[in-house]
């Protein structure tokens, strides 16, 4: 291979990389309240049974 498309690769990977690396450097946990945990433990709750119902529906 030519060695531009050497130099293509590295660049393009070094993006990637660095990237990937700035996003994790950045990233924040949300704080939440305890009723806001709460309030998505239910949701959770919710969608996952209305899925296990969706599903039995399908499989008959």
């Amino acid at each position: 291979m030519p060695w531009y498309i050497w130099l293509i690769i590295l660049v393009t990977l070094g993006s990637i990389i660095g990237s990937l690396l700035m996003l994790r450097k950045t990233a924040q946990r949300i704080p939440l309240t305890q009723e806001q945990k709460e309030r998505i433990a239910k949701r959770n709750a919710q969608l996952d049974a209305e899925e296990e119902r969706e599903k039995r529906e399908r499989d008959r």
